[in-house]
């Protein structure tokens, strides 16, 4: 055999052992980062044409200012710019992000966020960071210096990928959350983890090292816990730091925009990260296969993983009613898209789940469309099969007929360019 043919067939058998091995019949928590420095994804060496990209140019171009607040530098003008609603501020005290020495509980780290761009600011560090959901290559991470400069500059960021590249967000450029105990400076327990934060883990596991402020009933939570002592009495006390309105018994909370860390976007953020990062997933995988079979017929469990996770088949129920920031409930809802009888995938349950109807709005986004057409056509006819009671695979036994049928016919009048036979 010729050299390139041995490491072909190398590759081939490798990756036919890490289908059966690795990933089993889910690929959710791989525990191998996939390749996607060289072709055909090209990480670096793409020039990303996202949210970020393109407020550069409009800064290069003299088409847009960035205006300077004296106590929190370019972060409002950026929110603005980049249409991330204050609203969804979110706050975490362990020191998880490469400026960490400045995150302590009495300076914690805020988060901002939309569909595809997360904000992150702390008080006092010389940066800005800001990462995207490119439709393309995933997260892609910037950093823009918190000083006055006459045209400030958005700097991409490859030292993030450390993180941000690994197990935790199935071995490609993503996001994720952690729930990790810290000390009383913030340092990290890892002892204390619990993993694979997202939608499907129990509300009693998240948030550890975050704030949390809204009410949630009986339910417990670990957010709000600073130290050892802390989640001691905790276990005495349950919820004893639970249902809190207003975060100023902990920190300056002026050195902030808002005095909250709100429960219902941390709700949306968890899923919203995971999913992201299965859709980039199979973009990857999707692209790889048809290169080396020009198929993809080996990659029906991972399908069956990313169907499972967008229409929220084992999702953690809620056991009490949440409230949030009415202003960033109303803010997400607002959103849509809605069909002719007012319905949304954005409509929050908040009761029994997180939304009334389980399908992930982020079908809608840029990020879906861009998932290479064979894989997509798949997964719509996959998608189609469900809602309309064709599909009997029992992972889907869950999803009553009537959430069925209302998710087909949302997605039949808001979803652009659905096959044909969606609309029969």
């Amino acid at each position: 055999m010729h050299g390139p043919t041995i490491l072909r067939l190398s590759l081939v058998l490798g990756f036919l052992w890490l289908a059966n091995t690795a990933w089993g019949t889910d690929f959710q928590g791989a525990g191998h980062a996939l390749s996607y420095e060289g072709p055909p994804i090209n990480y670096q060496a793409g020039s990303p044409v996202d949210p970020v990209a393109k407020l550069q140019e409009r800064l290069r171009k003299g088409e847009f200012e960035f205006c300077f607040d004296a106590e929190l530098g370019y972060l409002p003008a950026l929110l603005g710019a980049l249409n991330v609603p204050p609203s969804s501020q979110m706050l975490v005290f362990s020191k998880t992000s490469l400026q960490r020495r400045y995150i302590s509980p009495e300076n914690p780290r805020a988060i901002f966020f939309n569909d595809d761009v997360y904000v992150g600011f702390i008080p006092g560090a010389p940066a800005i960071e800001i990462s995207t959901a490119h439709p393309k290559l995933g997260a892609v991470f910037y950093r823009l210096e918190n000083k006055q400069f006459e045209r400030p500059e958005f700097t991409r960021e490859m030292d993030c990928l450390s993180c941000h590249g690994s197990q935790r967000t199935l071995g490609v450029p993503g996001h994720f959350v952690r729930s990790i105990g810290t000390d009383e400076a913030g340092e990290l327990d890892s002892h204390t983890e619990i993993k694979d934060i997202d939608h499907c883990t129990p509300f009693s596991d998240r948030w550890a090292g975050w704030y949390v402020t809204g009410k949630h009933g009986e339910m417990t939570h670990r957010g709000n816990l600073v130290g050892a002592a802390a989640f001691e009495r905790a276990g005495d006390e349950p919820n004893y730091l639970g249902n809190l309105e207003d975060l100023g018994k902990f920190f300056d909370t002026k050195k902030h925009l808002r005095a909250s860390s709100d429960v219902v976007a941390l709700l949306v953020l968890e899923h919203q990260t995971k999913m992201h990062n299965y859709i980039t997933r199979l973009s990857f995988e999707t692209q790889i296969m048809m290169g080396m079979y020009g198929h993809i017929r080996y990659l029906r469990s991972q399908v069956d993983a990313f169907l499972r996770f967008l229409l929220f088949a084992e999702e953690a129920p809620l056991s009490a009613a949440v409230t949030g920031n009415e202003e960033y409930a109303r803010w997400f809802t607002n959103q849509g898209p809605f069909d002719g009888k007012g319905r949304s995938l954005r409509e929050f349950d908040l009761k029994t789940r997180l939304f009334r109807y389980p399908c992930s709005y982020l079908i809608y986004s840029e990020q879906f469309d861009a998932i290479p057409e064979i894989m997509r056509e798949h997964l719509l006819k996959r998608l189609y099969s469900i809602l309309s009671n064709t599909d009997e695979d029992s992972t889907f036994a869950a999803l009553s007929a009537e959430d069925r049928a209302a998710i087909l016919e949302i997605l039949r009048e808001t979803k652009p360019n659905l096959p044909e036979y969606w609309k029969k």
